[in-house]
Order: C-alpha cells, then sequence, then structure tokens
C-alpha cells in the first residue's frame, strides 16, 4: 500500500530501482525506463536489451501516448525461411539460435519513451543498472535454478562461452556481468548509437555472422520505435486504455469485453455456470479474429475500425448459446496444439505522486530468448520470429495460428499478445496492469479486470484468484488446478467444452486507486519474485 506512488516489477531490486527514482522526483516514464534497464541485469530470462516490448502512459490530466518498440524481421528474412522443401515447418529453427532473432526494439523504445516524456537526466535512469552489472547481485532460488535448466540450450546455441554457462547456479550466487555493465556504459554515454551503431552493433553483427544468422547493420541502423495511439474503449463506466497491433492484446480485450457487457454476470458471480461459458465463448471469438484480422498495422490493413464495431460484435454472439459450447471449427474469423504454458514475458506497472500511470510489457519470447548471448556484449537476444505465422495455420510455440495478416515480411513487426492497460473508473485512474504468459496474457487481463470491476474482489484477491484461458485453437480450455470444482467442470463438459489443467498462466503486476486515493499494489504469488514498493 502506498499514499504517493507504485512500482511493481518481477523483481524486489527492480522494484527498488523504480521507487528511487520516483522519490528522486522522477515521474512513471523515468521510472519504468530505469526499471526495464535493471531488469535487464537481474531478471535476465525476460528483462532485456535484447528484445522489444510496448509501452501504454496516462498522464496526470487524463492525455495518453503509447511506444511499440516490437521487435522486426531483418531484412534479409523471407516468407517461408522456416520451411522445409516440402513446405513443412522445421521445428525449432524459429525458436532456438540465431536465425530465430528479430531485429531488437528495446534500448530504441526506451530512448524515445525518456527523450519526449521524461524529467531526469537518462544517466540517472540507466546508472542503477550499470552497477548492478559490475558489482554484481544474488541470485534468488527461482533465477538460479532456472538458469541451471537451461544450461543445456546455452551450449547448443552460444558461439561464445558467456557468465551463464556453468554447472549449476544456487541461491546467493553472485552473478557479476561486467560485458553487459559495459554495453551498458556505452548506452548511457552514446544514446541510441551505443547500441545500433558502433562497437555494440559491430558484436551483434558478429555473433549473426558466426551463427549463420540474419541480422546485419542495416537492420540495427533503420530501427525505429513507434509511437502509436492508444486504442481505446468502453465498459460500462470504465474506460480501457491498451495497446493497438502490432500488439493484439488490446483489440481481443475490447472485443471480449463487448462481447460480455450485455450480460449481469455481477449477479451470476465469477464462479457460476453460465459466467464462466460466456466468457469462454468470447474469449474464442476474440481469437479467432486475431488469427485472421491483425498484423503490424504498417505492413498490414488491420480493419480495427470493425473489429471493434459493436454490431459487428453483437453478430459474434448471434450463434452463442447458453446451452453448448461452439466447436471452434465452427468459427471462423469475422466476414468484411497445444498450448504452451509460458512466462518469459516480463510487466511493470508504475502510477507516481503526480498520477501519471505507465503500463509497460517487454519480452524475449522463450526463457532467454533464443539462448543466444551476444559475444562479449553480456545480453541475450530474443527468439520473437516465432511469433510470426510460419506458415498459415500453423501453431507457433504457443498454439497460436495465424494467417497473411502476420507473414513474416523483412522490416515488419511480428504480432504480440502482450496487453498493458490501463482503466479509468468515471475518468480517473482506476487500475494499471498487465503481464506475462504468451497467449494467455489476454485472457488474464480480462480476467483480473472483471474481478475487480464486476465481482468486487480486493486487488490481492483478484490476482491471486484461479484463471481458464481458450484461445480458439487448439479447441481447448486451460485451467489452473483447483480454479473449477468438479461439479462446475462436470456442467462445462455437459455443454460440450475439454479441459486441460496447468499448473500456472499469466503472472499478474497491477496497481489499483482506491476511492481514498491510496495505492494498492500487487506482484503475483504465482512468481516468488514479484515485487511491489511504494510510499
Amino acid at each position: 500500500m502506498g499514499d504517493t506512488a507504485m512500482v511493481v516489477s518481477p523483481h524486489p531490486l527492480a522494484s527498488e530501482v523504480g521507487l528511487d527514482i520516483l522519490k528522486k522526483g522522477g515521474n512513471a516514464v523515468d521510472a519504468a525506463v530505469a526499471v526495464q534497464f535493471a531488469l535487464a541485469v537481474v531478471y535476465p530470462r525476460a528483462g532485456n536489451i535484447g528484445g522489444g516490448g510496448f509501452m501504454v502512459i496516462r498522464f496526470e490530466d487524463g492525455s495518453t501516448d503509447a511506444i511499440d518498440y516490437r521487435e522486426k524481421a531483418p531484412l534479409a528474412a523471407e516468407r517461408d525461411m522456416y520451411l522445409d522443401s516440402a513446405g513443412d515447418v522445421i521445428s525449432g529453427l524459429s525458436t532456438l539460435g540465431h536465425l530465430a532473432v528479430g531485429v531488437p526494439g528495446t534500448v530504441d523504445g526506451l530512448i524515445r519513451a525518456h527523450k519526449k516524456h521524461g524529467k531526469l537526466d537518462f544517466a540517472s535512469l540507466i546508472e542503477p543498472a550499470i552497477q548492478l552489472a559490475d558489482k554484481g547481485y544474488q541470485l534468488t532460488i527461482t533465477e538460479a535454478e532456472r538458469i541451471s535448466r537451461f544450461q543445456q540450450g546455452f551450449q547448443d546455441a552460444n558461439t561464445v562461452k558467456n557468465v551463464f554457462m556453468r554447472d549449476t547456479f544456487l541461491e546467493g550466487h553472485l552473478l557479476v556481468q561486467k560485458d553487459l555493465a559495459h554495453t551498458l556504459q556505452l548506452i548511457r554515454d552514446n544514446g541510441r548509437e551505443g547500441f545500433y551503431a558502433g562497437e555494440t552493433a559491430d558484436k551483434i553483427v558478429a555473433e549473426m555472422q558466426r551463427g549463420k544468422g540474419l541480422i546485419a547493420l542495416e537492420d540495427l541502423a533503420q530501427y525505429e520505435a513507434q509511437w502509436r495511439r492508444p486504442i481505446k474503449g468502453s465498459y460500462k463506466n470504465f474506460n480501457i486504455i491498451s495497446m493497438p497491433p502490432s500488439s493484439s492484446g488490446g483489440v481481443a480485450l475490447l472485443q471480449m469485453l463487448e462481447m460480455i457487457e450485455p450480460y449481469p454476470i455481477a449477479e451470476w458471480g465469477p464462479r457460476d455456470l453460465r459466467t464462466v461459458h460466456l466468457l469462454t465463448e468470447a474469449e474464442r471469438r476474440a481469437y479467432a479474429d486475431r488469427a485472421e484480422h491483425m498484423g503490424d498495422t504498417d505492413f498490414y490493413d488491420v480493419p480495427l475500425d470493425r473489429l471493434l464495431d459493436s454490431a459487428y460484435l453483437d453478430s459474434r454472439m448471434l450463434d452463442f448459446s447458453m446451452d453448448s459450447a461452439t466447436v471452434s471449427e465452427a468459427i471462423v474469423a469475422g466476414d468484411f496444439k497445444l498450448l504452451k504454458e509460458s512466462f518469459e514475458t516480463t510487466h511493470t506497472s508504475i502510477v507516481d505522486a503526480e498520477g501519471n500511470a505507465v503500463s509497460l510489457t517487454t519480452t524475449l519470447n522463450s526463457n532467454f530468448g533464443s539462448k543466444v548471448m551476444v559475444g562479449d556484449a553480456g545480453f541475450f537476444l530474443n527468439n520473437e520470429m516465432d511469433d510470426f505465422s510460419a506458415k498459415p495455420g500453423v501453431p507457433n510455440q504457443f498454439g497460436l495460428v495465424g494467417t497473411e495478416a502476420n507473414a513474416i515480411q523483412p522490416g515488419k513487426r511480428m504480432l504480440s499478445s502482450m496487453t498493458p492497460t490501463i482503466v479509468e473508473k468515471d475518468g480517473a485512474l482506476f487500475l494499471v496492469l498487465g503481464a506475462p504468459g504468451g497467449s494467455t496474457i489476454i485472457t488474464a487481463v480480462f480476467q483480473v479486470f472483471l474481478n475487480v470491476a464486476e465481482f468486487g474482489m480486493d486487488l490481492s484477491e483478484a490476482v491471486d484468484a484461479g484463471r481458464f484461458h481458450h484461445q480458439w485453437l487448439p479447441d481447448v480450455i486451460a485451467v489452473e488446478k483447483g480454479t473449477f470444482s468438479p461439479e462446475l467442470i462436470e456442467q462445462m463438459e455437459a455443454l460440450g467444452h475439454e479441459f486441460r489443467e496447468v499448473d500456472r498462466m499469466a503472472v499478474i503486476k497491477a496497481i489499483h486507486v482506491k476511492e481514498d486515493g491510496t495505492l494498492h499494489g500487487v506482484g503475483d504469488r504465482r512468481n516468488p519474485d514479484d515485487d511491489a514498493k511504494g510510499y
């Protein structure tokens, strides 16, 4: 709880960095930038300078902004680059190693965000990360176990030995990252050119050449994050502010809310058969539209107005029945196989003393991305190329399918499920939230919002509550163990639904602005290192 400001991030050291920036007079954007660079050091499986992400901003006066620093396909990328001579997807080619890497956007995005909206000197924002890398920090048991678990991937993917390659890591191990500290110093001293040109750019290209990757100096020189207009919609007396494509999250979230708004779910309750069935069917339809219509708007004409049109969304529910599940094969996207548990993305929510809010989600995609660390530069590179549709109708590692809208093209951003979101209630700041979790991010944000807005849960209870997820294909509801009673599962199965239990899905980090102005920050029990700090 806090009266003035709040930071929620996936690591205590990163949250501490953000809170310190706020106490020094920095705003929410300053704190977000500092937290992200710190996460590149202390949360290497997802925090990054070798990946990309999205930032949604709401200022105290109600104005908003958003920046898209999603990775891009290299200029040498080809539509069928992951297919064999028979036209089949080559397993692993888009997930492990150098060919899986998209052009990183994080550094450019954070620098642009600071330049436009920051208050403090940029060097002061990156300095805490430099110190953490140079002097080292002690690993938590969670991170020690995770780094140990991926040793084989590091061995398989890397051309130069690095500090993450050793037999085992234990809790309390002091992880010193001198190469990363030097790379961060170059960014501190030279800004964008400290990463996309000069020494670091040369190291990235040399790494690509050693591993037969595609990124060239021209890719790095040409990369530009894009300012976007946040996507906005309403649900009863709430205003939703979220990310537009190349994220699918905002569109899908608003679609689902519009589809369920006519129904009295508060009266029914969160674990009533009618509520669970309705939410599942809305999720199914939104993900079908995602597969058909969504991609990078710089390359593909995403029909945003039509996808969010009330009449269109009403028509999507015409075949909805309270008496039976719709078969996904019968649902196609509107006219005009296996779900993988994943938590390799990360999210930060911030509210500053002035009431400005930032919701930011960033990722390398898989744990430690492609597993490739840039030789002598100290940072992991993403495997975001897997988020393209390597072949229409063939699922990626998260079981998501796509079509032409998300086909590989040189310079194009791959579609994302990241859903950094800010919610207003009666025009005032109400919620700041988002999550890692691959394809389950959107449904987790959807359900946590409803837990607070419709079902009156305290934010801790809303985040802790069990979650369920349907993404159209595969035609199965993924549900966290213990979420549904045996009776509810039996009732849902009688309607035609199928289930798969998972240990956990999506890891929400959220801030609730209570009626008296108090800030309630909540990390997620699903990640033991999640941390909320406020004052």
